[in-house]
């Protein structure tokens, strides 16, 4: 039997899931919450095995609900249940230390599957938000790299590269930058390869994707 507290702002939603989970008799639902406050007060009082917690709730919303949990060592595994289908929500409930984070469109045999692997200690993310995290990884990598060739750049090095990224030539950046055309020319060649280059082109890209420069 998996003990289950259910967290929403609307009483429809809950008095629906409740019947949906205890269908089968291997969900108990202990309580239900109408707001965030709530929801930690009967966590304490219930503890439950699992948390069915939305997002938008009064007082205190699921995520600060989350954030509490977390800060004061709570072990119990919380599964959000949202309408929230932006990869910046999933983010910031992964890094807070959600254990699944599920869409409300989401087919009732997909809801009992994602408690049951939370409350196994599996994390469970809606299969139409993997992708979408996948991407936004890779965007968090890529920046992260950034940071580290950043810093293996010199103040210098980095103007200059700027001015590759606005298509400036190697005399017109030396007239920019107040120094001599072989000095730019010296740099240009520094660039290339700490951030593993080997044209102007290729560097001005790197410099828009890494945010050295806006485009206009």
């Amino acid at each position: 039997m998996i003990n289950v507290l259910i967290a929403d702002d609307h009483s429809m939603v809950r008095e629906g899931l409740k019947q949906l989970l205890e269908l089968d008799g291997d969900i108990k639902v202990l309580g239900e919450a109408g707001n965030g406050e709530t929801c930690l007060r009967l966590i304490d009082s219930l503890q439950p095995d699992v948390v069915l917690l939305d997002i938008n709730m009064p007082e205190m919303n699921g995520l600060e609900v989350l954030e509490r949990l977390r800060s004061k060592g709570s072990k119990q595994k919380v599964l959000i249940l949202t309408i929230h289908n932006e990869v910046e929500y999933l983010m910031k409930a992964i890094e807070i230390g959600v254990s699944g984070y599920l869409l409300k469109d989401s087919e009732s045999s997909v809801l009992k599957r994602a408690i049951y692997a939370v409350n196994n200690g599996e994390n469970f993310i809606d299969a139409t938000m993997t992708p979408l995290l996948k991407e936004q990884r890779y965007l968090k990598e890529l920046q992260k790299e950034a940071r580290s060739k950043e810093k293996l750049l010199s103040t210098r090095e980095i103007e200059v590269l700027c001015a590759l990224a606005e298509g400036l030539y190697n005399k017109e950046i030396a007239s920019k930058l107040q120094i001599s055309e072989k000095t730019v020319k010296n740099h240009v060649s520094n660039i290339f390869k700490k951030i593993g280059v080997s044209d102007r082109t290729q560097a001005a890209v790197y410099a828009i994707r890494h945010k050295f420069v806006d485009i206009k």
